[in-house]
């Protein structure tokens, strides 16, 4: 039930379906979810949603979650993917009810498997996996029977007894259930329940040389567990069937869980799927799985996406029965709201050119004179206070802040133009200092010395406000700019394959300038960079600030445009 801390739940078809549920007594009123990844990869901004659905729904009705990993494939599964879907839930906020394995349940699942066989729901077939596959005909066309189908009970428990001692190669046999070769759903096809594989798995090591299809694992282990409500996305819609044969076959522990499909998120200019993200990985395009150009969500916090602003998107986009594509500008919308009360201010110039005040004071003794001036930490928080920023003569200042000639519009410095350096002095560009090349390696200004906090005393008004650091405190830094990952908006839509899409200058590395107080950023911390956007401080490499998102609201524009359309 909904206690002040935790706000009634929302309304949507699952949620309606759950609400009746309790208020029907089924399952004595109990809710309870799992989540089940298979350990083959990193989670990715797809399952953040099943996360939210699954934690959050079991959270709202006073029930519980468990994770639970689906390691049926020895193949492709792997301990450092299960420590990092536990870190990932963790990170996004959530504590499952429990941590259990399909592989658990290894021994429930054969002597059920048994079960049916006895029954004579189930055979061993000797037949390959392609000539299977044909034999199971497609939409319209009709399936054909294996020979081996109506083989005796019997004969079929010796044969998968044989199949787990090991007495056959792999791939030469499967178990089968024996549903309806005939039906429109191609699910119900016969499907297969095991197939003989010889590979190591992550924790029950040699002991299995038979392993459980997805499909019968999966079922079956939200019974043993008393799951309730077993929530998909909608690519399991037509295995649903399939999921009720199998329990209404067996003896089950608690009621039968019923499963619900909702739609699955999907970005534009992303791909989700695991197989094209382990090739960017494998094949060196990206850094690894925490790439901050992944959409993995190690990826994105390593980007300094905030959890609290991941959840909050998962549950503006809700639970539909239709897969949609939202705009990756909306996701960044919410990002940039959280960090915008959240992120302390720093200065950094990411282009740096060299300003000169040439009427700047020095000291006694000639050396140039040295102030300092308190800035504001977070205007949307005056708890964040103020910091002190060295300022001198010498400065950086961005190169995109200077035109020797400037085009329309331009109100930035240029020359005879007088501009606001943030919190300090009024400036005047006097010169300019060019290499043997023509290229600008110095400005010079003037400064009114009348001006000092950034306001003149005669009240005179300048169009432009620039960031800068103190080049003598100036601490270098490296920062990576990032564009889309695909420059399509639906990768491969047009090609039919992804990676045709493929931004090959999706990341910009620049040597910058940073004030002195960004030397103190924690490993994982976000700033907004002034005039320029949120960055984090890279979580390995000291002093590396990965751009999260730009301060510009795309979104808005995005949703300003579709309504004058």
């Amino acid at each position: 039930m909904a206690t002040p801390d935790t706000p009634a739940p929302a309304s949507d078809f699952v949620r309606d379906a759950v609400r009746r549920d309790i208020e029907a007594g089924t399952y004595g009123g109990r809710v309870q979810t799992r989540f089940p990844p298979e350990p083959n990869g990193y989670l990715h901004i797809g399952h953040a949603k099943a996360i939210c659905v699954d934690f959050g729904i079991a959270q709202e009705f006073g029930g519980v979650c468990n994770l639970r990993f689906d390691d049926t494939n020895p193949d492709t599964e792997d301990v450092e993917y299960v420590d990092s879907i536990k870190a990932d839930i963790e990170w996004l906020g959530f504590t499952p009810n429990t941590v259990v394995f399909a592989s658990d349940y290894f021994e429930q699942l054969y002597s059920w498997a048994e079960l049916l066989i006895e029954k004579g729901l189930a055979y061993v077939d000797e037949q390959d996996g392609e000539t299977i596959s044909a034999q199971r005909g497609g939409y319209g066309n009709p399936g054909v029977e294996s020979p081996h189908r109506d083989r005796p009970a019997q004969e079929n428990l010796t044969e998968f007894r044989k199949m787990r001692a090991g007495e056959y190669p792999d791939g030469s046999r499967v178990l089968r259930a024996k549903v309806d070769m005939q039906h429109e759903n191609m699910q119900l096809r016969d499907p297969v329940m095991y197939r003989i594989r010889r590979a190591h798995h992550h924790r029950t090591g040699d002991s299995w040389c038979i392993y459980p299809t997805y499909d019968w694992a999966h079922g079956q282990s939200d019974a043993i567990e008393g799951v309730t409500h077993s929530l998909c996305t909608l690519e399991f819609d037509s295995h649903r069937p399939l999921y009720d044969w199998y329990l209404e076959q067996l003896p089950l522990p608690f009621e039968k869980p019923v499963q619900r499909e909702f739609a699955r998120l999907e970005l534009t200019h992303t791909v989700t799927s695991k197989r094209r993200l382990l090739a960017l990985v494998r094949d060196g395009i990206l850094e690894g799985w925490d790439d901050p150009r992944m959409p993995t969500i190690s990826g994105l916090r390593r980007r300094g996406y905030p959890a609290g602003a991941i959840r909050e998107f998962c549950s503006y986009v809700g639970l539909t029965r239709t897969n949609s594509r939202h705009d990756i500008e909306l996701l960044e919308s919410f990002v940039r709201r959280e960090l915008n009360t959240t992120s302390q201010r720093r200065m950094a110039v990411l282009r740096p050119l060299k300003l000169v005040i040439t009427n700047w004071p020095t000291n006694p003794d000639g050396s140039p004179v040295v102030e300092h001036f308190d800035v504001v930490n977070n205007p949307e928080n005056p708890q964040d206070g103020t910091r002190s920023v060295p300022f001198t003569g010498k400065l950086f200042i961005e190169q995109d802040d200077f035109a020797e000639v400037p085009p329309p519009k331009f109100f930035r410095l240029s020359p005879g133009r007088e501009v606001r350096l943030r919190g300090a002095y009024l400036v005047t560009c006097t010169d300019v200092v060019k290499d043997e090349a023509g290229t600008i390696t110095q400005v010079n200004v003037t400064m009114d010395p009348e001006s000092r906090g950034g306001s003149a005393p005669d009240g005179r008004k300048v169009k432009s406000t620039m960031h800068w650091v103190s080049a003598p405190h100036a601490v270098p830094a490296t920062v990576h700019l990032y564009d889309r990952l695909f420059t399509a908006p639906a990768p491969g839509e047009a090609t039919g394959d992804a990676m045709d899409d493929l931004n090959p200058n999706s990341r910009e590395v620049l040597s910058a300038m940073v004030e002195p107080a960004l030397a103190e950023a924690a490993p994982g911390q976000v700033v907004q960079f002034e005039r320029l956007g949120y960055f984090a401080h890279d979580t390995h490499t000291p002093m590396l600030f990965h751009r999260t998102v730009g301060l510009r609201d795309e979104w808005a524009a995005i949703q300003k445009r579709q309504q004058k359309g």
